[in-house]
C-alpha cells in the first residue's frame, strides 16, 4: 500500500508566529509571578496566545554574569530585553523598573508591547 499523498494546499489565516519570550528570575523573587502576568496579557493582547512563556531561575552569580542577568524579574523576547538599561552589572538582585508613579519591581506593559510588536515584525 502506498504512504497516504502530502497535503499540498496552502495555509490560509494569519501567519504562523514563533518566538521565544523567557521570564528570567531569582528563586522566590515576589515580583515574578505579577511580571508573568503582566506579560502573558501583552501576548494575549496581541494575538500571541499561543506563545509559551518560559520561565527560568538564575541562582548563582556565575550564571548572572554568563548571560548578563541585571534582575529579577528580566523579560526576554528572542534574546533582546524590552527594557534595556546600560551600565547595570550582572547580579543576584532584584530590579525595579520606571513607571509614571514612580519605581516598581513590576515592568510596564507598554514597553512590553512594542516589543512584541518588533518581534513579529523581524
Amino acid at each position: 500500500m502506498a504512504p497516504p499523498p502530502q497535503d499540498r494546499r496552502r495555509r490560509t489565516g494569519p501567519p504562523i508566529v514563533t518566538m521565544l519570550v523567557q521570564l528570567l528570575a531569582v528563586p522566590n523573587c515576589p515580583h515574578a509571578e505579577p511580571a508573568a502576568a503582566v506579560l502573558r496579557g501583552a501576548l494575549d493582547e496581541a494575538g500571541l496566545n499561543d506563545v509559551p512563556v518560559t520561565t527560568l531561575i538564575i541562582d548563582t552569580q556565575d550564571e548572572a554574569d554568563r548571560i548578563g542577568f541585571i534582575g529579577s524579574p528580566t523579560i526576554l523576547i528572542d534574546g533582546r530585553d524590552p527594557f534595556p538599561d546600560s551600565g547595570q552589572e550582572p547580579a543576584l538582585a532584584c530590579r525595579l523598573y520606571r513607571h509614571p508613579a514612580g519605581l516598581s519591581g513590576i515592568p510596564p506593559i507598554d514597553p512590553i508591547r512594542q516589543a512584541l510588536h518588533d518581534a513579529v515584525l523581524r
